[in-house]
């Protein structure tokens, strides 16, 4: 039986820490599935479509790993993937208890469930996609934080946005 999980997210945009760690689970299970939520709550500077093609960029080469949006719970979604394992990545204490909350709560509506965390490098565990827009947008350089394979898109989506 194949080992398949999730590494669900916003991805808004995806950054070299999320890459790291689609790498590393890609190590693990047979199969990773990185599915991409159409939640709009968060407001995010991508659409779906973009946020989709710049996770598959970053995942190019990974064979054991695809690239999928999901709606609505994630045990649900899971549950109709036929995966049990959810990856969630930890940066911080402060991530911890949210994450903390969300496997609770994930397990309590499905017992099959299980949550594998993985606390991020050194060099992305100050990262977050929020941040990462927050200097794209004020002009910084943001290189060296986003998979070189999708930095363009990103540059280009802040040039529409900063010249409107």
């Amino acid at each position: 039986m194949k080992k398949k999980a999730i590494y669900p997210g916003t991805f808004d945009p995806i950054t070299k820490g999320h890459k790291d760690i689609i790498i590393r689970a890609s190590r693990i299970f047979d199969e990773l599935i990185v599915a991409i939520s159409t939640r709009k709550g968060k407001n995010p500077l991508f659409s779906l479509k973009e946020r989709m093609r710049m996770a598959r960029l970053t995942c190019r080469g990974l064979d054991n790993v695809k690239v999928c949006e999901f709606k609505g719970l994630l045990v649900h979604f899971a549950q109709r993937m036929g995966v049990s394992t959810i990856i969630r990545g930890l940066r911080a204490i402060s991530d911890f208890e949210y994450e903390f909350q969300m496997a609770l709560m994930n397990h309590q509506m499905n017992q099959e469930i299980e949550n594998i965390f993985f606390m991020s490098n050194l060099e992305t565990s100050f990262l977050s996609s929020s941040l990462l827009k927050e200097i794209a947008l004020s002009g910084g350089d943001i290189s060296a934080f986003v998979p070189q394979e999708i930095l363009a898109i990103i540059e280009k989506r802040i040039t529409l946005i900063t010249h409107e």
